[in-house]
């Protein structure tokens, strides 16, 4: 099993260090999809939560564009890539996030493949917020906007040969057969993956999420 504790801890670390000097520290955990950000995410929330830090965890994956306006886009096969996702949006809760106070989002329920709006509240108390997706530190309009905003940036780095093999093996735990599987991750997760690695901005942290 990968031990990811000692990226955890400097994560955790930083981001506490910051609260020092700032009411709110926006995280953004960056990398592509299957690179393991979701994991980090949640681990280095524990870690804040257990040293008494008030954190919480925003996925980008709330401002994913409904199935039905995908549609309508001819953009259904490319979930995922940027132009499925609410860009706009998420720069302005980024941004609200930043001002402090209450702020709600959206998250994303995988079991029934939709956005919920209004289901995240991040407190007016909440001290670092972990923001956590593909595109965070992507340099392409309007998402290189987001790097002002954040406070500490870290990209989760992941060979692409290991990253295609993830993609196939989330697609097989969903049931499909080897060929189906393949089939989906080449045709959209596998460039979505390599446009994310090609249009990377510069991170502070640098974390090797690799078996």
């Amino acid at each position: 099993m990968l031990d990811i504790s000692a990226q955890v801890t400097a994560l955790a670390e930083r981001a506490t260090e910051l609260t020092e000097t700032r009411p709110r520290v926006l995280v953004a955990l960056a990398g592509a999809p299957a690179a393991g950000k979701s994991t980090l995410a949640a681990a280095v929330h524990r870690r804040l939560r257990d040293q008494r830090v008030p954190a919480e965890v925003v996925p980008l994956d709330g401002f994913l564009l409904d199935t039905a306006v995908l549609d309508a886009r001819g953009l259904r096969q490319r979930k995922g890539a940027p132009e499925t996702f609410d860009s706009q949006g998420f720069l302005h809760l980024v941004r609200r996030l930043k001002t402090g106070g209450e702020v709600v989002a959206p998250i994303f329920d995988r079991a029934r493949d939709i956005a919920i709006a209004g289901a995240q509240v991040v407190p007016a108390d909440c001290r670092v917020v972990i923001c956590e997706g593909g595109y965070l530190l992507f340099d392409e309009a309007p998402w290189r906007e987001l790097l002002p905003l954040w406070d500490l940036t870290a990209r989760v780095d992941v060979p692409l040969r290991e990253l295609r093999a993830r993609l196939i093996q989330r697609w097989l735990s969903h049931g499909l057969s080897r060929a189906a599987a393949t089939r989906r991750a080449e045709s959209n997760d596998v460039p979505n993956a390599e446009r994310i690695i090609g249009r990377e901005l510069p991170a502070q942290f640098l974390l090797a999420m690799r078996h």
